[in-house]
């Protein structure tokens, strides 16, 4: 049986979980990068009978992840995996209001888990795997945020958007490699998430109506949904032609 090795973080919550859960099929191995590690993972994946393996580690020390992390691919035997996949989920949503309401140590965590960690981890998955001779991607989890300004949400706009940009960079790298990595920055749609529930309760946030119009019509893409969607664009055989896409395209 083909084997391929996903490395998800965030994977404690929310999208994060539905897509570990997504992942831990005959054939896949998940190592998980999250705040805390789930039970309920574990108990599925024996089920299952795939590998999975879960760091506890902050994200917000970046650096630390990263070095962990190339360690660990550098340790890795090679066979029989026939593709790695990077998957940047987690982030971090700061108080949503006005950028000069934000605490200073709000905005540098969103800063540091949001854009930092996943082009930390990104440059030591690239290292790490640099001359393995099988398919490699990276997939960044972007958001519409990212390429259209919200007030009170300019922390989480701003990672966004950076994470866009700094997905079409490594692309045009890549790209001039012989065997180099497909990336892309994908917009999941409007998700039901812990971000959807603080949006609609933020007194500082003008859109907030709106928002919570979306979720009283039913027109919210359940977690389970929107990973089911992600894997299956991973999947695609022209997965990184596009390095900023949107899973609804």
């Amino acid at each position: 049986m083909s084997q391929h090795l996903y490395i998800l973080t965030g994977a404690s919550r929310g999208l994060g979980l539905a897509m570990a859960r997504e992942l831990l099929q005959p054939g896949n191995q998940l190592l998980c990068l999250s705040r805390k590690t789930q039970d309920e993972l574990q108990q599925q994946a024996e089920a299952a009978e795939v590998v999975l393996e879960q760091w506890s580690q902050d994200l917000s020390l970046a650096g630390e992840a990263a070095i962990r992390l190339e360690s660990w691919l550098t340790a890795l035997p090679r066979q029989p995996l026939e593709s790695v996949t990077l998957i940047n989920n987690a982030g971090m949503i700061p108080h949503i209001g006005p950028l000069d309401a934000l605490p200073v140590n709000d905005l540098a965590q969103a800063i540091r888990v949001g854009i930092e960690a996943p082009m930390q981890l990104t440059a030591a998955f690239l290292r790490g795997t640099a001359d393995w001779p099988i398919a490699r991607k990276v997939l960044n989890i972007s958001s519409g945020l990212g390429r259209k300004p919200l007030a009170a949400q300019a922390a989480y706009c701003a990672v966004k958007a950076g994470m866009d940009h700094f997905t079409r960079c490594v692309a045009l790298e890549q790209v001039l490699l012989p065997h180099g990595a497909r990336i892309c920055a994908l917009a999941p749609g409007v998700v039901d998430t812990d971000m959807q529930v603080q949006m609609r309760s933020a007194d500082e946030f003008p859109d907030r109506e709106r928002f919570a119009q979306l979720k009283a019509e039913g027109k919210l893409t359940s977690p389970e949904d929107a990973a089911r969607r992600i894997l299956a664009y991973l999947a695609r055989p022209d997965f990184g032609d596009q390095p900023i896409a949107d899973v609804r395209d």
